[in-house]
């Protein structure tokens, strides 16, 4: 596993909060929720590959 990843996943999360936050405190709920449920989308699109690679691993383990 690459720190690359783990640094990527820790800036959206850091960029998502800061974005809900401003949003909360402005009296947009409904958008600072759609940036929150867009940052989750944009680490599932980054940890996808590593998780294919993960099933394919446990696969070949257990003979699949």
């Amino acid at each position: 596993m690459d720190i690359s990843l783990i640094i990527k996943v820790a800036g959206v999360g850091i960029l998502v909060s800061v974005a809900t936050q401003i949003l909360s405190k402005s009296g947009r709920d409904e958008q600072s929720m759609l940036v929150t449920l867009a940052g989750i989308v944009v680490v599932l699109l980054l940890l996808v590959e590593e998780i294919a690679l993960l099933f394919d691993r446990i696969c070949a383990v257990f003979g699949f």
